[in-house]
């Protein structure tokens, strides 16, 4: 049974923005000043989602679960940095269907957060030039707090901050990440088809409602609502 909110909390990455043009433009320049095979962008959109550090290790060894030789991530992960730095949004844009989904919540009243695994020096920049900063009442980034997703600890600061309760509250994300942390605080979590989920199919793993678009939450919230 899916409740009506107070509070939305929205992942960025494979939800409301298509990153991978540019993470995958940086892992295969990353790749090229090491003299390594370049990945594209297939293998980075398998891969992303748990943060940079772990897109960088999985890059350097080709591999969702792998772990490079230390010296070799010690000399990659500043590259990436650094090129990422200059390429957050160049590339980057937002899903069909957020424009209009964020629209509906900040119309209807709804407490509009900002929950993400990536880097606060990344995450902000690409909020701003894509025009959604300013429609959140608070962002998370993967390094605001001790612990990310799937660790509950940003959900439940939000919520905390917010003054919201966590039966009062909903993540829309598009992966497991984002299932097990909303689980973990109790909330409820709306996930999107499109997204980065390694390959899984995201109804695996048992949100309370899946979508195609943010195009539906308002239907959605008006069923709940009923």
């Amino acid at each position: 049974m899916l409740d009506k909110p107070k509070m939305v909390l929205i992942d960025v990455d494979g939800t409301l923005v298509d990153s991978v043009p540019d993470l995958a433009w940086c892992v295969d320049e990353m790749m090229r000043q090491l003299d390594m095979p370049e990945r594209g962008d297939a293998s980075v959109r398998h891969w992303v989602g748990n943060g940079v550090p772990r897109l960088v290790e999985r890059a350097l060894t080709n591999n969702l679960d792998g772990t490079p030789d230390q010296a070799l991530f010690d000399k990659a992960y500043p590259l990436f940095l650094n090129l990422y730095a200059d390429n957050t949004s160049k590339r980057s844009v937002l899903y069909d269907g957020v424009t209009e989904g964020l629209a509906y919540l900040q119309s209807a009243g709804y407490r509009l957060g900002c929950v993400t695994n990536k880097a606060s020096q990344f995450t902000l920049p690409l909020l701003k030039t894509l025009g959604l900063y300013d429609l959140f009442e608070i962002v998370i980034s993967g390094d605001t707090l001790p612990k990310k997703k799937p660790d509950p600890l940003p959900l439940l600061h939000a919520a905390e901050k917010l003054g919201v309760t966590p039966a009062e509250s909903l993540m829309l994300g598009d992966s497991m990440s984002d299932v097990k942390a909303a689980r973990a605080a109790e909330f409820r979590i709306v996930c999107m088809t499109y997204g980065y989920n390694h390959g899984e199919d995201i109804r695996d793993s048992n949100p309370d409602a899946v979508i195609d678009s943010m195009t539906e939450l308002e239907e959605l919230f008006e069923k709940a609502a009923a």
